[in-house]
């Protein structure tokens, strides 16, 4: 059998989830061969990156926590930047990397019979060191001695954050001496992180999977659904099923005007009367997000309204995607994006008195597509908050929420005009650096959207009388119980253009499998 010719999937083995790359036969389960946590390449690139030669990173993972006034807590979730170093997922560890002796050490806690007892084991140091690629695994009571020893010696002691520093007798006496570095990890493992490692990517690839099936499940059962509630949990099973405990995120599961709320988490209205369902839900898979939207029609045919939305909305979003290529500036994809659907309402009666240009450049398309069109995925769903993909290199940090208004958008607009980008075509990067650009294996998403959010769209109209004379109000009263439409995929930025890792079905195959008529 030709190599090509072989069926193969990910999987996942065992405590630490290690990946293994499975050879199956039709219909077959699997055998694999484990792959090892890339820790030590890792540690390397963020030593790499912050060029010092000598010094100790240190890293405490998360605790177990309970809720106040209660001996009950959330489910665990390790901290992101630790995890990134020793892909370990259980409470009480920490992490050291000696950058002078390229030597990288987890420390874990030991487990009493009486906590095994209530709670069951946690991996010792062999497991440890057979599913993470470190140097060392020691128990946690050596790491005070091993600190003291190795903090006498170097210079520098680098943590995230000051309220990360290690605990430790000796360490008061050790300060003086030190340069204590509190702000220089946080920017390179950020940097670091947006760059995914071939292992990465397929754990990325693997949650997609995970979810894009659910998303498949949910519209193959979607006519025996009746309320939104049960559209959440058909979504949950399917990921439990396939043994995908963790959410990435809240699931959204907005039907009629709950679509048109960009983080609606309620989940609990009838699905009778109302024309689409937007649902925006991603499982993880060992720590890594997923992220993905499909809007589907409750009943088994469309409004021309809605039918219209769905169309153009999945325009915006298929236009995007085929110009995603390394060197491309993401801002100008918004921006393309926006053309797109300001051209598109024109056509449908919602804009009026103002070509195409004049409205998009007067940023009247924000009351629709108020939100970015998309972010980094990974660890995180909204990955490393300081690479936002819609900020400029130098400017502050903007919020994972932070909404897409006319200022914002006449911004981008100028920006992108003075650094000569074509926003028409989103063809060529722009000449603007200071953007974020596009790189061989980051991962991002691309959800654009179209909102018809009353209060919303009625306070923006308000606030302006040139954007009032651009919308018509009576076309526009045909379009409020479209509610609002969202698509969205992971895309891997390859070396000469993109990968969609995200394999729900969406557009015309997704009507086929609901049977609706178009």
């Amino acid at each position: 059998m030709e190599a090509t010719d072989i069926e193969h999937s990910l999987v996942i083995e065992g405590e630490f989830d290690a990946l293994s790359i499975e050879v199956k036969a039709p219909n077959s389960l699997h055998i694999g061969v484990a792959k090892k946590f890339p820790a030590k390449s890792n540690a390397r690139k963020v030593a790499k990156a912050l060029g010092a030669r000598d010094g100790i990173i240190f890293l405490p993972g998360q605790w177990n926590m309970n809720w106040e006034d209660s001996d009950q807590g959330p489910p665990f979730r390790q901290r992101r930047y630790f995890y990134y170093l020793t892909g370990v997922n259980f409470p009480g560890c920490s992490v050291t990397y000696d950058i002078e002796a390229d030597k990288l050490t987890i420390w874990i806690p030991y487990t009493a019979p009486s906590t095994i007892l209530w709670f069951g084991n946690t991996p010792g140091p062999e497991e440890c060191l057979a599913r993470s690629d470190v140097h060392d695994v020691q128990y946690s009571n050596k790491l005070s001695e091993y600190l003291a020893s190795r903090l006498a010696k170097v210079k520098t002691l680098y943590v995230l954050r000051p309220s990360q520093m290690p605990k430790f007798a000796e360490f008061d006496n050790l300060k003086p001496r030190l340069l204590i570095d509190t702000a220089s990890l946080q920017p390179v493992m950020d940097e670091a992180r947006v760059i995914k490692s071939e292992y990465e990517i397929e754990m990325i690839r693997k949650a997609n999977a995970v979810s894009s099936e659910a998303h498949k499940r949910v519209a193959m059962s979607m006519y025996g659904l009746l309320n939104e509630c049960e559209i959440e949990a058909s979504f949950l099973s399917s990921c439990t099923a396939q043994n995908a405990h963790t959410q990435a995120y809240p699931i959204i599961a907005g039907s009629g005007p709950n679509a048109s709320t960009l983080h609606y988490d309620a989940n609990n209205q009838p699905l009778a009367g109302r024309e689409l369902l937007v649902l925006d839900a991603g499982a993880e898979w060992d720590c890594y997000a997923s992220d993905i939207t499909r809007t589907l029609p409750v009943g088994s045919t469309f409004s021309p309204e809605a039918r219209a939305i769905y169309d153009l909305v999945h325009q915006m979003q298929e236009e995007c995607i085929q110009h995603i290529r390394p060197g491309v500036v993401f801002r100008d994809l918004h921006l393309h994006a926006t053309l797109v659907a300001v051209k598109g309402l024109l056509r449908l009666g919602i804009l009026h008195n103002g070509t195409a240009d004049e409205i998009f450049k007067h940023g009247t398309g924000s009351a629709f597509f108020p939100h970015g069109l998309g972010h980094h995925v990974g660890l995180d769903v909204h990955d490393v908050l300081s690479r936002d993909l819609l900020r400029p290199a130098g400017e502050s940090m903007w919020g994972k929420r932070r909404p897409i208004g006319p200022s914002s958008l006449r911004a981008m607009v100028k920006q992108a005009m003075a650094g000569n980008a074509n926003v028409d075509d989103a063809t060529t990067a722009s000449g603007d650096r200071q953007w974020n650009t596009l790189r061989p294996n980051m991962i991002v998403t691309v959800e654009p959207g179209l909102y018809f959010c009353r209060p919303y769209i009625e306070a923006y109209l308000l606030r302006s009388n040139q954007h009032k004379n651009y919308v018509n109000q009576a076309v526009l009263e045909r379009y409020w119980g479209v509610g609002g439409v969202r698509v969205e995929d992971c895309i891997l930025v390859t070396d000469d253009g993109f990968e969609n890792l995200t394999t729900a079905p969406k557009g015309a195959e997704l009507l086929r499998i609901l049977g609706v008529q178009h």
